[in-house]
């Protein structure tokens, strides 16, 4: 599983507000080390542009039972199927792309991890825990940097489902912001459906969206 990578620098200042500049220059965290981020062509939604289409609102009625609650970084109720998920969820992309012990260490260990929230979402109908999103949060922006979950056949659109409730929420929640990672692959398309979408081009974000279709092409 490769990123595209432009630039990578370690910051020693952690405030909220250098952190929001470095996103707004195409800068995202990353799971490596404490501090560490990655310049890329990054895809973020404004959200005061940002409203529910057609789809999206098709999309959140399939993922009507979903249950989702916020939880803080460090995460005391961690357990080690936690990190077994993270890691089957990922090795379709590699075996040591995100080891069950690197979910750990982010998940657990603020020394280490550079991200501050957890979202847990669950079954409403069963009382289970079904997926998972470790992100970034401040006072304007979210990342929402690595999701896992539950795959079933049955409900296909469960990661897309999760996605677009947490755009809906952040809105609500008058985030500015939501970053959704990296466009490096022909696959990262399906983020080009939120309205209020903007990509990072290497010196400056930009709205339209049909060169982007050009670079993502296989």
């Amino acid at each position: 599983m490769s990123y595209l990578t432009w630039d990578s620098r370690v910051i020693a200042d952690l405030s909220p507000e250098n952190i929001e500049r470095m996103y707004d220059k195409g800068y995202v965290f990353t799971r490596v080390g404490k501090g560490v981020m990655n310049q890329t062509r990054s895809f973020r939604v404004d959200l005061s542009r940002f409203e529910l289409s057609s789809e999206n609102r098709r999309i959140l009625r399939k993922a009507e039972n979903l249950a989702l609650e916020a939880e803080a970084l460090p995460y005391k109720d961690y357990s080690w199927q936690i990190g077994k998920l993270a890691k089957d969820f990922y090795a379709k992309f590699g075996d040591s792309v995100f080891t069950a012990n690197k979910a750990r260490e982010v998940i657990t260990d603020a020394d280490k991890s550079n991200f501050n929230l957890l979202l847990v979402f669950g079954d409403a109908r069963r009382s289970s825990q079904i997926g998972f999103v470790i992100g970034y949060r401040s006072a304007n922006i979210f990342h929402y940097a690595f999701p896992f979950y539950i795959e079933d056949a049955r409900e296909p659109s469960r990661g897309l489902g999760m996605m677009t409730m947490v755009l809906q929420k952040a809105k609500e929640c008058n985030k500015r912001y939501v970053y959704l990672g990296s466009l490096s692959r022909p696959t990262d398309t399906y983020k080009l459906q939120f309205k209020g979408g903007e990509w990072f081009d290497g010196e400056r974000w930009r709205t339209d969206i049909e060169p982007l279709k050009e670079l993502l092409k296989p």
